[in-house]
């Protein structure tokens, strides 16, 4: 029997969650995506790949239950089977633009909860249940170019990546094998959001919505197929943050 290639996937049901789900798919892959809604192709795009895909709905603002349920799931595997272990961190909650004053404090927390608290439950639960796993282990936190710039009217979004990055650094000093990566722009329901938002407390809305104009966007599935064309490196986690630009 084929080795089994084990992902792990957040926030799949949509952008570029959903076009890495579809990409992941080949055979002797198995996926297990978290999200709070199912991709509703997922299982048929499976079978046709010769791939295993199996869905979770789970709310990562209470991620706890969560965790401990994917480290129960894990438990079960037998290890000796699975060739590479993956955990990819990609759900995200973009909370209002503008002050962070304007912000309600049950989205703020909401935002830290799904954004920073769930990638680091999951990575915790990953490493444990899989520590004595042969399997090439990798985890790669979706991060943004936020992170390391900061941004008027995104206080929350920039902390929560910037903490990823930061975080992602601690854990490869601890042995994990780890990147925290930067996808680039990606003409999705985020970039909506922020060319939506007017430029009221938000001063590079302008930059945005030229973003979109000029053409300058990648697509879903452009960004997940350099984003996995990172993962498969043969130096990742070498460098713990990253940018697929380079």
């Amino acid at each position: 029997m084929m080795p089994t290639r084990l992902t792990i996937l957040t926030g799949a049901s949509r952008g570029l969650g959903a076009a890495l789900a579809e990409q992941s798919l080949r055979p002797g892959a198995r996926l297990l995506c978290l999200s709070r809604r199912e991709h509703p192709t997922l299982a048929a795009l499976a079978g046709a790949a010769g791939a295993q895909a199996e869905q979770w709905t789970a709310d990562l603002a209470e991620p706890a239950p969560v965790a401990a349920r994917l480290e129960a799931w894990l438990a079960g595997l037998d290890g000796a089977a699975v060739a590479s272990a993956t955990l990819i961190n990609n759900a995200a909650m973009l909370p209002r633009v503008g002050p962070l004053e304007d912000s309600e404090p049950g989205e703020i927390a909401r935002s830290l909860r799904v954004g920073l608290e769930a990638p680091l439950l999951l990575s915790a639960a990953f490493l444990r249940a899989t520590r004595a796993w042969a399997a090439d282990r990798r985890i790669l936190n979706i991060s943004s170019g936020l992170g390391r710039r900061a941004m008027a009217g995104q206080t929350a979004y920039c902390a929560i990546k910037a903490g990823l990055d930061h975080a992602s650094r601690a854990m490869a000093l601890d042995g994990a094998r780890v990147v925290s990566l930067a996808p680039g722009v990606i003409d999705t329901d985020m970039q909506v959001h922020l060319r939506d938002s007017g430029p009221q407390g938000f001063p590079d809305h302008a930059r945005f919505v030229a973003l979109k104009a000029d053409g300058q966007l990648d697509t879903p599935a452009q960004a997940a197929a350099k984003v996995l064309a990172f993962l498969a490196r043969p130096d990742f986690g070498r460098e713990p943050v990253g940018d697929v630009r380079g």
